[in-house]
């Protein structure tokens, strides 16, 4: 290697000066001399030839402000906060809930399942999921091309009175958790291939068909009808615990399952879960308003009292049945009244809000003791038990109380109509999701030579046998 001397070195440095120093003077030179034309250079009748311009570029600036999207700033920040509050209900609220309640061999292959679910269901949601939810179609599907990849959508784009970017980015957080609480049902056992695949075909095929029926507008089958369904009673959580069901019966139970204690690893983490969970679904119910106003803060307060009342429903019911209460079980009444007033948020009134609560706490309780020995069915966290019969009696229940009599916004048919209309699409999301669950869970296991992993996979763990990690080291 060659050693410069210092005095080389400096020469070298200042040659360097002074070559960038000519090629900036040459580079502002051109500009220098432009600006020396132009002042010593007037043109004639400079006055009027301002004054003739300054018509047309005031009225192009009137012409681009008129052009513009005129969006309310609020709505716009609360819908960007409630986007990121939904997803904090995923990762890491969805994720540390589910992990607390399995065995601790099992933690990782949970925490996995539920972060690539989701991301694999957002990927969808602007492939083609959003198309297919919210473009026009028939009654039960929109179009799967008409915005495709999010074509000919931009910034300047309006989808209720919210840029269109943000309304899809809000919407593909409640596609990625509804199909990531599906996965509850199938812990402990299922192949993880499988799971990505039914990701895929239960978001297309069960998610977005409820979405377009639900929320895309009068042309959808249920909407139509005159289901009222605030922020997704039907669309997410009957959708989600019909399916976790049907797969916990098609997988079968698991290995000592009804012999062997299969306690929760971790209450905390469980705890931790569900306190986000709580937090976030602020976003997922007053989100749902789609704008910072009264219906958002009405929706903002029902959660809040429901899910204490479920708390509360929950606690009291257990410390009666088993004699003492359960952090868990505390945890799981909190679970129960977010997803009973899901449907109500913004059409009841706060006293309705708490009587739904507390109905959803307490009946969830006997659906996952009782209920789920008469089903046979090793759900294995509870996921029919909690979001799907909690869903079924926020859903019902929200026809009584959205009623003015009883405090709510008001009803454009008597009480009766309208919870036979809440009735009707209950049973409706019910079997459509039960019949394409199947079909897919079947397809799966020819696909992938079962549904299950190996006798031996499973007694070890899914952390070692489907991701060569653990969790709590060897």
């Amino acid at each position: 290697m060659k050693i410069v001397p210092p005095a080389g070195r400096n020469a070298r440095c200042a040659a360097l000066l002074l070559f960038f120093g000519l090629f900036a003077l040459l580079l502002a030179s051109p500009l220098a001399f432009a600006q020396s034309v132009v002042e010593i250079t007037p043109l004639p009748d400079t006055e009027v030839v301002v004054s003739t311009l300054q018509a047309p570029v005031a009225d192009v600036a009137e012409a681009a402000a008129a052009a513009e999207p005129a969006f309310d700033h609020g709505d716009v920040a609360w819908m960007l906060t409630s986007t990121l509050l939904v997803l904090l209900m995923v990762v890491p609220g969805l994720a540390l809930f589910y992990g607390g309640m399995v065995r601790s061999k099992n933690v990782l292959s949970v925490l996995m399942q539920v972060l690539v679910v989701y991301s694999v269901v957002v990927l969808v949601w602007v492939g083609y999921g959003y198309s297919a939810a919210f473009s026009e179609g028939n009654a039960f599907f929109g179009s799967f091309t008409e915005r495709a990849f999010l074509r000919g959508i931009t910034a300047d784009s309006v989808a209720n009175g919210l840029p269109e970017f943000l309304f899809v980015a809000f919407q593909s957080t409640f596609a990625g958790i509804t199909t990531a609480l599906v996965i509850g049902s199938f812990a402990e056992r299922i192949k993880f291939k499988v799971v990505m695949f039914f990701a895929i075909a239960w978001v297309t095929l069960a998610y977005l068909p409820m979405v377009h029926m639900v929320w895309s507008g009068e042309g959808g089958f249920l909407a139509h009808k005159g289901v009222i369904d605030f922020a997704g009673g039907t669309v997410v959580h009957i959708n989600a615990g019909v399916a976790g069901l049907v797969g916990a019966w098609l997988l079968g139970p698991r290995l000592g399952y009804g012999k062997e204690a299969m306690k929760p690893h971790s209450v905390p983490f469980t705890f931790i879960g569900a306190a986000l969970l709580w937090v976030g679904w602020f976003g997922f119910n007053a989100g749902s308003a789609l704008a910072a106003d009264g219906a958002a803060s009405l929706a903002m307060l029902n959660t809040m009292v429901a899910t204490a009342a479920g708390v509360v429903g929950w606690t009291v019911i257990e410390a009666i049945s088993k004699g003492k209460p359960s952090a868990l079980g505390a945890a799981s009444g909190a679970i129960a009244g977010l997803v009973g007033i899901t449907p109500a948020a913004g059409t009841v009134g706060p006293m309705g809000a708490i009587v739904i609560g507390v109905l959803a706490g307490a009946v969830c309780v006997w659906a996952v003791t009782g209920l789920k020995r008469l089903l046979r069915a090793d759900d294995s966290l509870d996921v029919f038990g909690v979001h799907g019969v909690g869903g079924i009696i926020g859903a019902l229940l929200t026809g009584v109380f959205s009623d003015a009599s009883l405090g709510g916004t008001g009803l454009d048919v008597a009480i009766g109509a309208q919870v036979w209309v809440q009735l009707v699409s209950v049973v409706f999301t019910m079997v459509w999701c039960a019949v394409v669950t199947v079909l897919i869970l079947l397809l799966a296991k020819v696909l992938f030579g079962g549904l299950r992993v190996d006798e031996e996979s499973e007694r070890k763990g899914l952390d070692i046998a489907s991701h060569g990690e653990s969790a709590y080291g060897p």
